[in-house]
């Protein structure tokens, strides 16, 4: 019995068929895990994704997302998530910009960007042109700076909480280590070779308790057993004195249980028959 989801199209011939559609915006493609991107032009983004749309068939808009790569002139990429719903394929569009640089809205090709370009902004400081209402949308009012940039300091701002003493929401400052910067990519699961940040702060550990004293196997023995053993006689095997206490209370209460004889009429003597 056939799948009636649609077939997953085919790698090759899809790439060809987005280069030629792209044309000159297509800075490059990049095929790699089963995945495909597109690197276009910053200015062209929204030229390209009307294409996509239309011609291609990429009909939604799931996702965008910042990336920071502080080396670089153009610091920033914004990834683009499309899906195509009859072609059951997931394509990735990204571009670089900078601080300075805006990139264009796609909200007239998919209105659910506007939200999408916001959290970009909020968390990297991209700058959407086009975009009517570039707020920020997760940090709280009058917030500064960018948090998900890489040189964002990780002290020195307040963060916000409910303080179930005051009864109301209270701002404190944010107090983090610098440490958590430098990744040594150790697995968590083995242990750092170091003292983890915060942890100088837990009281050492309780030492292992000792191990059990061994116990014999006469002394295990000698305490199961509910008396003294009597020593048998050699060839016999061992008995327990109250074996035949036990027995004979048994038969006494079988016999008690067991219902009475009917007795026999008793036959007049000599004597009483001439009387």
């Amino acid at each position: 019995m056939g799948h009636s989801a649609p077939h997953i199209i085919a790698a090759e011939g899809l790439a060809d068929e987005l280069r030629g559609l792209v044309g000159s915006d297509l800075l490059a493609l990049i095929e790699a895990h089963d995945e495909m991107t597109l690197v276009v032009a910053r200015d062209s983004v929204e030229r390209v994704m009307v294409k996509l749309r239309d011609e291609a068939g990429y009909q939604q808009l799931m996702e965008i997302a910042g990336v920071d790569y502080l080396d670089r002139p153009e610091r920033f990429e914004v990834v683009y998530h499309l899906l195509s719903v009859t072609r059951n394929h997931r394509l990735r569009v990204k571009l670089s910009a900078d601080e300075a640089s805006p990139v264009p809205s796609i909200t007239s090709v998919w209105p659910v960007a506007g939200w999408l370009e916001r959290e970009v902004f909020d968390m990297y400081g991209v700058i959407f042109s086009g975009n009517t209402d570039l707020r920020r949308i997760l940090t709280d009012y009058g917030f500064s700076g960018h948090p998900q940039r890489k040189d964002f300091p990780l002290s020195g701002y307040v963060e916000l909480r409910y303080s179930e003493e005051d009864k109301r929401v209270v701002y404190e400052p944010v107090k983090l280590a610098q440490d958590f910067r430098s990744f040594d990519f150790m697995s968590p699961w083995e242990g750092a070779e170091y003292i983890l940040p915060g942890d100088e702060k837990a009281p050492p550990a309780p030492p292992a308790p000792p191990p059990a004293p061994a116990v014999k196997v006469e002394e295990v023995k000698k305490e199961a057993a509910p008396g003294k053993a009597e020593k048998p006689a050699p060839g016999k095997k061992p008995r327990a004195a109250s074996t035949k206490a036990a027995t004979a209370k048994a038969e006494g209460d079988v016999k008690a249980k067991a219902p009475a004889k009917p007795r026999a009429p008793r036959k007049p003597k000599a004597s009483e028959d001439k009387a």
